[in-house]
């Protein structure tokens, strides 16, 4: 099993918003980047797990855990006109972009902030930190995963 980082503006598409879903399940729809979709298509797995992360927000941070469970398909909201994802250049008979489903789990027990993240030299390497990383979906190595996870019931660092 692979881990995995996915981050949503929260007033676009919210954990909150997964969690309401019916079955608790949504496409993971609209990423436009071609690292990011090479990670879906190519690495991407049924059964991996994911840390939900908000951005573009007053605090960012992750706030939940998801599962894939759907491998990568087209991304059908690249060839709806209607769509804000629409990519007039992409072909359904050889699709550009991808997308995979993913299933709510639970909530993190608080906010990890992407500012307390930062104290840890535990994490050091984690793509999230990296200055620039502006990707929606990242891997997340397995000592990273645990660590952050221990994080969950312990009082933040540097605050």
């Amino acid at each position: 099993m692979n881990h995995w980082l996915m981050k949503s503006e929260p007033d676009e598409f919210a954990f909150e918003d997964l969690a309401e879903r019916p079955g608790r399940t949504e496409p993971w729809s609209g990423v436009r980047n071609y690292q990011a979709r090479n990670m879906m298509r190519d690495a991407m797995k049924a059964g991996d797990q994911v840390f939900f992360y908000h951005s573009n927000t007053a605090t960012p941070g992750i706030v939940g855990i998801a599962e894939v469970v759907r491998e990568a398909y087209p991304d059908h909201t690249a060839f709806d006109p209607d769509d804000p994802h629409f990519d007039p250049a992409s072909d359904p008979g050889r699709p550009r972009w991808y997308m995979v489903d993913v299933k709510y789990l639970r909530p993190l027990a608080r906010l990890l902030t992407l500012a307390e993240l930062r104290n840890y030299p535990e994490l050091a390497g984690l793509a999230l930190l990296r200055k620039g990383n502006r990707l929606s979906v990242m891997p997340v190595a397995q000592a990273h995963w645990d660590f952050i996870l221990s994080l969950e019931d312990q009082a933040p660092a540097g605050g």
